[in-house]
């Protein structure tokens, strides 16, 4: 059987791994990317994934260098103001963090995620040196002093200098690494959803809290001509499923008692889908010839629009050290290097957002009454503001 080369083999054909294949291509890598699906690029097919994702600023010159963001940026919103709601609190307590404090681009901007693969798969057709395999995955590697043999499900084998493990929070790749994961679990899931409202967004990304989890709204383009809001809804286990399948207007009704009625009557623009939270962080990021990245790396509850944003990180570091010794491409000298930089920020984030997302569950009023407060207090002390908006935008701290 012959057996191909490639630089680097990519497994995973989510947007993490698309946004990867996309930025080592255009660099000049040959790259090789297999997923054991193929990716739904439109809205209404079934099994589409109706979620959307926000992109925080610092994404916007990476996706541009990987020749993705021209075709973005037509179809996103933009989040001008983060609000957050405590509605738990006597009085309700609402404190709007303004990109304009600290820049003078938005803070980021939301997309849907099918029009994200949609845009990034087209983006791989026009990079000779990106082989996209959807229908193949990775099943096993060996890794040796100067290469990988990748075994992919179809037998096929691929030699490859660099592995790159983008295949999500159960990764065969990072099983195959014999690599462990530290895995913390809430009780909670996300009821994702669109709706559309009365009250104008005005690009502003909503987060209410309440108990159970936030109920966050983030701003889409209109839709039949009403403004339209990608929501998040984060409940106990057992809540979140009995909301998923309750009748479209007593979930709408629901919706709009949760929302605190601060856009108006919610009426829902798209089905419901439920994601299980938890927060989960890699022993290592790195082995032999392999490198973690986004949720084979890191999973973390849908808070601050973090996830995917460091994902990106993830990349953004990968890419610039192998462009800078590209004979070192999947050295232990790189992954070295790339484990030291990431490492340390990615368990900084899950903890902070855990600690968040804890303080969000709390239902005890004591509780609330001080997460209010708390809120008050960061917002009231302009520097801590600023700073906390930076490092909301990936700033190291």
């Amino acid at each position: 059987m012959e057996r191909k080369s490639t630089d680097i083999l990519i497994a995973g054909g989510g947007v993490a791994g698309l946004t990867a294949a996309a930025a080592f291509g255009t660099a000049g890598f040959k790259v090789t990317i297999v997923d054991p699906t193929t990716p739904i690029t439109e809205r209404d097919a079934a099994g589409s994934d109706l979620r959307t994702t926000a992109f925080l600023q610092p994404a916007q010159q990476f996706l541009a260098a990987a020749g993705l963001w021209g075709r973005l940026a037509p179809e996103a919103t933009p989040l001008q103001v983060m609000r957050i709601v405590d509605a738990a609190a006597t009085p309700p307590v609402t404190r709007d963090f303004n990109a304009a404090d600290i820049s003078d681009k938005p803070f980021g901007w939301n997309l849907p995620n099918w029009l994200l693969r949609r845009e990034m798969v087209a983006r791989l057709t026009e990079l000779p040196n990106v082989d996209f395999r959807p229908g193949t995955s990775f099943a096993h590697m060996l890794a040796r002093t100067n290469e990988a043999i990748v075994t992919l499900t179809d037998d096929s084998q691929i030699s490859t200098k660099l592995v790159i493990g983008a295949d999500g929070r159960n990764s065969a790749v990072r099983q195959a690494a014999e690599i462990g994961v530290r895995t913390m679990r809430y009780g909670q899931k996300a009821v994702t959803f669109a709706v559309t409202h009365d009250a104008p967004h005005n690009n502003v990304s909503t987060e209410i809290h309440r108990s159970g989890g936030p109920f966050t709204l983030v701003p889409l383009p209109d839709q039949d001509g009403k403004p339209c809001s990608a929501v998040v809804w984060m409940e106990r286990g057992t809540e979140a499923m009995r909301l998923a399948a309750l009748p479209d207007n007593e979930f709408e009704a629901a919706a709009n008692d949760r929302s605190a009625w601060l856009y108006g009557p919610l009426t829902l623009a798209l089905p419901r889908s439920v994601w299980p939270i938890i927060s989960q962080i890699a022993d290592q990021l790195t082995a032999p010839r392999t490198a973690l990245v986004a949720e084979a790396a890191h999973v973390m509850p849908p808070i601050g629009a973090q996830g995917l944003n460091m994902s990106l990180k993830d990349l953004s570091a990968l890419l610039d050290l192998a462009k800078a010794t590209p004979g070192d491409l999947g050295s232990p000298r790189m992954l070295d290097s790339y484990a030291r930089q990431r490492h340390a920020d990615i368990r900084l984030r899950v903890t902070g957002i855990d600690a968040l997302n804890r303080a969000s569950m709390a239902g005890n009023p004591a509780l609330q009454q001080m997460r209010a407060k708390g809120i008050q207090a960061l917002y009231g002390v302009k520097p801590v503001r600023r700073t906390l908006m930076q490092m909301g935008l990936g700033a190291q701290s």
